[in-house]
């Protein structure tokens, strides 16, 4: 499955400087030497490393797959792989969202975000929530209204209901941080991945 713009990015963008330590011994690209300063353009001679480049090194990245949604005027979310843990005193966590993606508006103006770890049973939902111009609420998505308005969605694995801290320009996204202030991860636990542009289960 291709990603929409909805589908959350998996990294902050690449460093314009290279440790001496990003590198095996060895392995340093043959354009710079350990701890250069590498141009921002480029990074493996005189190729420029751009989006697709980076995108290309991030399917090789396994990532679990969440629903964010928002109340609004009508409810909005969006399949997220960039769900990260920051602090657990105070409980934080962070996510990317496009800013061209439909949920971006609804998500610009919330207090308070639903965050949904999703079950390998829950592939076809995170589709609905990654395909653009999906009805994302219409049956058959099961969800109701939780604490401060949130929608829940039913069945996940886990959930959070958490208040925005600060939204952080990056890119053509923004990195939302927010506090959790309920949640339970009563669910099924077997989870759902991302990996080389498509979902898959966990396997053994």
């Amino acid at each position: 499955m291709t990603a929409s713009p909805d589908l959350g990015t998996q990294a902050s963008p690449a460093p314009t400087e290279l440790p001496a330590a990003a590198y095996p011994e060895g392995a340093v690209s043959p354009a710079y030497t350990a701890g250069e300063e590498v141009p921002a353009s480029g990074v493996f001679g005189s190729d420029v490393f751009g989006a697709d480049a980076f995108r290309s090194v991030f399917r090789r990245h396994a990532a679990g797959v969440a629903v964010i949604t928002a109340a609004g005027t009508r409810p909005a979310g969006f399949t997220a792989t960039s769900l990260t843990s920051v602090s657990a005193e105070p409980p934080l966590v962070s996510f990317g969202i496009s800013t061209a993606g439909s949920a971006w508006r609804t998500v610009a103006d919330a207090a308070y975000l639903g965050v949904h770890i999703l079950g390998e049973h829950q592939e076809d939902l995170a589709a609905t929530f990654a395909r653009s111009g999906a009805d994302r609420f219409a049956p058959p998505t099961a969800w109701a209204p939780g604490p401060y308005g949130v929608p829940l969605l039913e069945d996940v694995s886990a959930w959070l209901v958490a208040r925005v801290v600060s939204r952080i320009p990056a890119g053509d996204h923004r990195v939302v941080i927010a506090q959790a202030v309920a949640g339970a991860p009563d669910g099924p636990a077997r989870p759902l991945l991302y990996h080389q542009g498509r979902f898959n289960a966990l396997r053994h």
